[in-house]
């Protein structure tokens, strides 16, 4: 099962998002030979979601929550 995208994560600068791996931004696993995939709010700000086609079913309680950092 996928995870869900999340929309505003806490430190999204820790974490490359170009697949579904997530890995640390210092250790990718993927071996693409690039550097870090930034979080869509990165580079677009906090209402990325609201534009475009993202195939992201949005609820309106999530649209305000910030997911836990994980350890």
């Amino acid at each position: 099962m996928a995870r869900k995208f999340p929309l505003h994560p806490a430190h999204p600068e820790r974490i490359c998002w170009g697949c579904d791996k997530y890995c640390p931004a210092d250790s990718l696993q993927c071996g693409n030979g690039s550097g870090r995939t930034q979080h869509p709010a990165e580079v677009l700000g906090e209402d990325w979601y609201e534009y475009g086609d993202w195939g992201l079913e949005v609820e309106p309680e999530q649209k305000s929550l910030t997911l836990p950092e994980k350890g």
